[in-house]
């Protein structure tokens, strides 16, 4: 069975994001063993300079880079990620989930991820050239892996 972690970088706030993101996570049970790993989000003054957003960055970075175990696929969310199709992506996890098991998924804090952790990734994925909060992207790469991860085994829910 594969096993995905999420790695995300601060928490979910408010009750409507926890209720989706646990709903999710109970359907991906089905195909999955899944762990989320929340990092705290490196504080931050209430405007911050480009040098003290890139040093929490660089903090940030030690402990994602910490979280994800030695032979898993890292697969981190950024902007300049590579948009894919919901198949290609159930392809992609297809292919992860025959030649290692072991996807490791990252979401930044609301300030992204430092360029070390990009360049750790195997793979860049950008779900919208849009800009969602983190709290929602979440939720929204939960629905999205479901949705692949249905895909692949022939389910109904993706139409």
């Amino acid at each position: 069975m594969l096993r995905i972690r999420l790695i995300v970088t601060g928490n979910l706030k408010e009750t409507y994001w926890r209720s989706a993101a646990a709903e999710y996570e109970k359907r991906l049970g089905a195909y999955a063993k899944v762990e989320i790993i929340e990092l705290k989000e490196s504080r931050l003054p209430e405007n911050p300079s480009p040098t003290e957003i890139d040093a929490a960055l660089e903090r940030e970075a030690d402990a994602v880079l910490a979280a994800i175990p030695p032979r898993s696929y890292k697969m981190a969310l950024c902007v300049e990620g590579k948009q894919l199709s919901s198949e290609q992506l159930a392809q992609k996890i297809g292919t992860v989930m025959r030649d290692n098991g072991d996807l490791t998924l990252i979401i930044g804090s609301s300030h992204g991820l430092a360029p070390r952790v990009k360049q750790a990734a195997d793979f860049r994925l950008s779900v919208s050239a849009l800009t969602f909060p983190h709290q929602l992207m979440r939720v929204l790469l939960l629905e999205t892996v479901y949705r692949s991860l249905s895909i692949l085994n022939g389910g109904k829910y993706h139409k």
